[in-house]
């Protein structure tokens, strides 16, 4: 794995010192046919979105139609080897998201290897999950919950989307430097969690926020903190989780990748063009809508970010023995 992931980084760097060479074209000709943008998962999701919007901009960019096809399945396993398989001509282009770095652990036999197989494109954005309660809950902050926690050990449900999903591991971190212990209740998909949580069958969920920002606004829900190591500009009266738990982040990312030996002119130039949007104040502002922000930087930076993710949360599959459903 060390010599894979110190591979994965060195042809991401280069890339990346290829994009600040003043002496190098851009891809010449890229790209003359459509090029299809692989969606691991259904449509109207995060990634989904913001591939989108991505989509489009590269679309009236570069003068050639990006295509949106969504393979759901297996947890995002599909769609993401599909793109592995795929030629490595620039054609064929994989969004990929903090559910991909929580896989590679989460699933032990996988027909691929993320670091290996895929070469980092450019991050797009990163949004954070909200801590929240029914309100019915006595508790208004983290610390009066972890307070009524550990008062009534295994009397607190935490839902999720599934076992293994963002708002499932992002509990399962909270739960491990805390010590808490709560019973997680998986559910076929977050808008039954959501709605659960809503009615008080479970009384916590780490929710993404487009999904529940609107509940928190209307009293439904009760926020306590945002994942992310800053706080929301949506939200920015909620307080992060790392002022409670020293070092706890976490956040849904998305960005784009392709199958390893893309040619790096074509990565530069698909870097460019990308981190030119993310500058756009239209696509900041859709993205803001989205509860996120720009995630801008080299094919290095979001390399890093995906090698980063991978071993930050293996450890807590790992220490949680989470498997797949």
């Amino acid at each position: 794995m060390q010599y894979r992931r110190r591979q994965f980084l060195g042809l991401a760097a280069g890339a990346a010192a290829l994009s600040f060479a003043p002496h190098v074209a851009r891809a010449q000709g890229y790209p003359t046919r459509p090029v299809r943008i692989i969606v691991s998962f259904a449509a109207g999701a995060l990634n989904d979105i913001s591939a989108r919007l991505m989509g489009q901009w590269l679309t009236e960019r570069l003068d050639q139609q990006f295509v949106i096809e969504n393979r759901p399945g297996g947890g995002g396993n599909i769609g993401n080897e599909a793109v592995v398989r795929a030629p490595a001509d620039g054609y064929t282009l994989l969004v990929l998201s903090t559910a991909a770095a929580i896989n590679a652990s989460l699933f032990e036999k996988l027909n691929f290897n993320l670091i290996r197989d895929l070469a980092p494109v450019a991050g797009i954005i990163r949004v954070p999950h909200i801590m929240q309660v029914n309100p019915s809950l006595p508790v208004k902050t983290v610390p009066e919950f972890i307070a009524y926690v550990k008062a009534n050990p295994g009397k607190v449900s935490m839902g999720s989307a599934g076992n293994g999903t963002t708002g499932h591991v992002f509990g399962e971190l909270f739960k491990f430097m805390t010590g808490l212990n709560m019973v997680h209740v998986p559910y076929r998909g977050g808008a039954q969690a959501l709605t659960d949580l809503i009615g008080g069958q479970i009384q916590v969920a780490f929710v993404d926020m487009a999904a529940s920002t609107e509940y928190v606004r209307t009293g439904r829900l009760r926020a306590l903190a945002v994942t992310t190591a800053n706080r929301a500009d949506t939200l920015p009266d909620i307080p992060t989780m790392g002022e409670f738990v020293p070092g706890f982040e976490g956040s849904q990312w998305v960005g784009l990748s392709a199958p390893k030996n893309t040619p790096i002119e074509i990565i530069v130039t698909l870097n460019a063009e990308i981190n030119a949007g993310l500058a756009d104040p239209k696509m900041k502002e859709r993205l803001a809508d989205l509860g996120g922000i720009p995630l801008p930087g080299t094919p290095a930076d979001f390399g890093k970010l995906i090698v980063n993710e991978t071993e930050k949360w293996g450890k807590v599959i790992r220490a949680a023995n989470l498997k797949p459903e």
